[in-house]
Protein backbone atom coordinates (compact mmCIF):
# COMPACT_ATOMS: atom_id res chain seq x y z
CA UNK A 1 0.00 0.00 0.00
CA UNK A 2 1.45 3.64 -0.61
CA UNK A 3 1.79 6.26 1.94
CA UNK A 4 -0.30 8.95 0.61
CA UNK A 5 2.65 10.96 2.52
CA UNK A 6 5.79 9.44 1.01
CA UNK A 7 7.46 11.75 -1.30
CA UNK A 8 8.21 9.18 -4.02
CA UNK A 9 4.65 7.97 -4.52
CA UNK A 10 2.94 9.53 -7.65
CA UNK A 11 0.81 12.48 -7.30
CA UNK A 12 -2.28 12.50 -9.44
CA UNK A 13 -2.45 15.41 -12.24
CA UNK A 14 -3.84 18.63 -11.25
CA UNK A 15 -6.64 20.86 -12.96
CA UNK A 16 -3.68 22.82 -15.10
CA UNK A 17 -1.96 19.50 -16.01
CA UNK A 18 -5.59 18.24 -16.74
CA UNK A 19 -6.88 20.92 -18.41
CA UNK A 20 -4.39 20.55 -20.99
CA UNK A 21 -5.28 16.62 -21.09
CA UNK A 22 -8.99 17.73 -21.71
CA UNK A 23 -8.06 20.62 -24.46
CA UNK A 24 -5.23 18.13 -26.52
CA UNK A 25 -8.19 15.36 -26.26
CA UNK A 26 -10.95 17.62 -27.75
CA UNK A 27 -8.08 19.01 -30.30
CA UNK A 28 -7.22 15.44 -31.55
CA UNK A 29 -10.84 14.95 -32.35
CA UNK A 30 -11.51 18.37 -33.99
CA UNK A 31 -14.04 19.29 -31.41
CA UNK A 32 -13.08 22.63 -30.80
CA UNK A 33 -15.81 24.15 -32.82
CA UNK A 34 -18.67 22.31 -30.77
CA UNK A 35 -16.68 23.56 -27.49
CA UNK A 36 -18.33 27.05 -27.49
CA UNK A 37 -19.66 27.88 -23.76
CA UNK A 38 -22.72 28.18 -24.42
CA UNK A 39 -22.59 24.29 -25.40
CA UNK A 40 -20.32 23.54 -22.85
CA UNK A 41 -22.58 25.27 -20.22
CA UNK A 42 -25.25 23.10 -21.53
CA UNK A 43 -23.54 19.91 -21.19
CA UNK A 44 -22.39 21.09 -17.87
CA UNK A 45 -25.86 21.03 -16.86
CA UNK A 46 -26.63 17.74 -18.37
CA UNK A 47 -24.48 16.17 -16.69
CA UNK A 48 -25.10 17.53 -13.13
CA UNK A 49 -28.63 16.38 -13.83
CA UNK A 50 -27.30 12.92 -14.69
CA UNK A 51 -25.66 13.43 -11.23
CA UNK A 52 -28.30 14.29 -9.63
CA UNK A 53 -31.12 11.43 -11.13
CA UNK A 54 -28.72 8.60 -8.67
CA UNK A 55 -30.37 10.25 -5.77
CA UNK A 56 -33.79 11.43 -7.11
CA UNK A 57 -35.89 9.11 -5.52
CA UNK A 58 -33.61 8.21 -1.90
CA UNK A 59 -34.17 9.25 1.36
CA UNK A 60 -31.39 11.48 3.02
CA UNK A 61 -30.38 8.31 4.78
CA UNK A 62 -29.73 6.06 1.52
CA UNK A 63 -28.53 9.35 -0.11
CA UNK A 64 -25.49 9.40 2.75
CA UNK A 65 -25.19 5.31 1.98
CA UNK A 66 -24.87 5.57 -1.90
CA UNK A 67 -21.24 4.62 -2.16
CA UNK A 68 -22.19 2.16 -0.39
CA UNK A 69 -23.22 -0.04 -3.40
CA UNK A 70 -20.13 -0.54 -5.91
CA UNK A 71 -22.71 -0.18 -8.84
CA UNK A 72 -24.09 2.84 -7.71
CA UNK A 73 -20.73 4.30 -6.21
CA UNK A 74 -19.20 3.57 -10.00
CA UNK A 75 -22.27 5.70 -11.36
CA UNK A 76 -21.51 8.78 -9.39
CA UNK A 77 -17.70 8.73 -9.78
CA UNK A 78 -18.90 8.98 -13.59
CA UNK A 79 -20.74 11.39 -13.54
CA UNK A 80 -19.09 13.61 -11.15
CA UNK A 81 -15.46 13.18 -13.54
CA UNK A 82 -18.11 14.20 -16.64
CA UNK A 83 -19.35 17.08 -14.16
CA UNK A 84 -15.56 17.81 -13.67
CA UNK A 85 -14.96 17.73 -16.92
CA UNK A 86 -17.15 19.40 -18.56
CA UNK A 87 -16.49 22.43 -15.91
CA UNK A 88 -12.59 22.46 -16.87
CA UNK A 89 -13.96 22.70 -20.33
CA UNK A 90 -15.95 25.65 -20.14
CA UNK A 91 -13.14 27.25 -17.81
CA UNK A 92 -10.67 26.53 -20.60
CA UNK A 93 -12.75 27.91 -23.08
CA UNK A 94 -13.49 31.28 -20.91
CA UNK A 95 -10.04 31.41 -19.93
CA UNK A 96 -11.35 31.11 -16.49
CA UNK A 97 -9.33 29.74 -13.43
CA UNK A 98 -11.18 27.85 -11.67
CA UNK A 99 -9.13 27.89 -8.15
CA UNK A 100 -8.80 31.27 -8.38
CA UNK A 101 -12.60 31.89 -9.03
CA UNK A 102 -13.37 29.70 -6.16
CA UNK A 103 -11.41 30.69 -3.50
CA UNK A 104 -12.68 34.45 -4.37
CA UNK A 105 -15.63 33.06 -4.12
CA UNK A 106 -15.41 32.01 -0.52
CA UNK A 107 -13.37 35.50 0.72
CA UNK A 108 -16.92 36.59 -0.32
CA UNK A 109 -19.17 34.13 1.38
CA UNK A 110 -16.22 34.61 4.50
CA UNK A 111 -18.21 38.12 4.44
CA UNK A 112 -21.63 37.87 3.38
CA UNK A 113 -22.23 35.08 5.82
CA UNK A 114 -20.56 35.98 8.44
CA UNK A 115 -19.36 32.40 11.39
CA UNK A 116 -21.50 32.47 14.09
CA UNK A 117 -24.40 34.48 12.76
CA UNK A 118 -27.55 32.48 12.41
CA UNK A 119 -28.90 32.34 8.62
CA UNK A 120 -31.75 35.01 7.90
CA UNK A 121 -30.61 37.30 10.71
Amino acid sequence: MTDPHDDDAPRPPGLTELRHRLAAFAAARDWQPYHTPKNLAAALSVEASELLEIFQWLTPEESARVMDDPGTAHRVTDEVADVLAYLLQFCEVLGVDPLAALEAKIDRNELRFPAGKPPGT
